[in-house]
């Protein structure tokens, strides 16, 4: 044996994949934000919105069914314009460790692929998560429904589902938001997620929160909850672990019963060990004391002053089917001003930008470019907290 040998390190590969309009546009935005060693793959039936994506690999399904033309929002039409591709489908998913798959649910392409997407990354073997967004609620009963039976039949094909519900986006916009706005906006929140996961697994540190550990928790994990906080200043550490785990944009839930806890916390190089003991001392005393808990630290010297944390807890018992609920404020000791994004602080990265591409009755399209006027920068800043996810495994279908 020689000690001096070097070591060698196989990465986890992890595959983040688009499907369908919003899902392609939540890739654009995870490539702007600079996300680190993911693969990128957009499938869509449009043509000309594949043309306009950031993805490494760009997919059009179903070339002879929808002749570049999209599916007209029928998920049975997206189906079957995956089946027509699975064979282009399963190439680019062969090798991957962990696969996201990111959709808007109550379309076509997104609602009727995505499952199709997700079991063949299952049946191939990668810890596999679905990322998708519901509808608004103005977007009508039938979007509504068809994106009910799309989550349904995701849901059997994850190891874990984070749906993200639009209508909770109202809870943090004021009345001068426009429609192509809150779009991008919930486009984002898709980008988030994703980030919060990968970051966790990709970002090298002093503790390091690794691949096995995610997949310990996340592999048919049950009912699951995810939150994110960035915060500076005063108790900076404290008030960040507070804020990953107290969020607008899901209902009231506590973590109490989880019985794994992954966190992580990401700060400069500045980051004082006694801060990192209080956020954690925070976290103890709010979960299980029979939790386990992984715990990791990431350096970041782009965060200068701030501290983000990201939590995900798993394992929840069930009560009817679902998690029990209480009173953030009585859970934390307090109570929450909830923030509200002004039209000056959603044109904070600069004016002239084009909309965002989303397909749905009524709606003109744009031309499909990401604008800079809610970039991801703009988002975390203006919510301090990126969406607090409610996760649900195929254990619950």
């Amino acid at each position: 044996m020689k000690l001096t040998e070097e070591f060698k390190e196989q990465p986890a590969i992890i595959k983040v994949i688009g499907v369908g309009g919003a899902g392609g546009n939540a890739v654009n935005r995870m490539v702007e934000a600079g996300l680190r060693h993911v693969e990128f793959i957009a499938i869509n039936t449009d043509a000309q919105d594949l043309r306009r994506n950031k993805a490494h690999v760009k997919i059009q399904v179903g070339e002879k069914l929808s002749r570049g033309l999209g599916v007209g929002g029928n998920p049975l039409q997206g189906k079957k314009a995956a089946e027509e591709s699975i064979e282009a489908i399963r190439e680019v998913i062969a090798g991957a460790d962990m696969v996201f798959v990111t959709a808007g649910m109550g379309g076509g392409t997104g609602t009727g692929a995505a499952p199709l997407v997700a079991k063949i990354a299952k049946e191939q073997g990668s810890l596999t998560v679905g990322v998708v967004s519901r509808p608004f609620e103005y977007e009508g009963r039938v979007r509504a429904q068809q994106a009910d039976g799309g989550m349904k039949e995701i849901r059997q094909h994850v190891d874990t589902l984070l749906v993200i519900p639009n209508e909770k986006l109202f809870l943090i916009i004021d009345e001068k938001t426009t429609t192509d706005q809150a779009f991008r906006m919930a486009d984002d929140v898709l980008r988030q997620a994703v980030q919060a996961i990968t970051d966790v697994i990709t970002t090298a540190g002093e503790i390091n929160v690794d691949f096995a550990d995610v997949r310990s928790i996340m592999t048919s994990a049950g009912e699951a909850l995810m939150g994110i906080g960035v915060c500076e200043g005063p108790n900076r550490a404290v008030e960040a672990a507070k804020t990953a785990i107290d969020s607008p944009l899901l209902e009231n839930v506590i973590i109490d019963g989880a019985r794994g806890v992954l966190v992580n916390i990401t700060g400069s190089r500045s980051v004082r060990f006694v801060e990192i003991k209080e956020a954690m001392r925070f976290v103890h005393s709010v979960v299980s004391p029979e939790a386990h808990v992984f715990y990791g630290q990431a350096f970041d010297e782009s965060l200068e002053n701030r501290i983000k944390v990201t939590v995900i807890a798993t394992g929840f018992p069930q009560k009817n089917g679902r998690l029990s609920t209480l009173s953030r404020a009585h859970h934390l000791g307090g109570s929450r001003k909830v923030p509200v994004l002004s039209e000056e602080m959603l044109q904070r990265n600069g004016p002239g930008a084009r909309p965002s591409r989303h397909s749905f009755p009524g709606r003109v399209a744009g031309d499909g470019e990401i604008p800079a006027e809610i970039g991801p920068q703009a988002m975390d800043d203006l919510l301090k907290k990126p969406a607090y996810l409610r996760i649900t495994s195929r254990r619950l279908k």
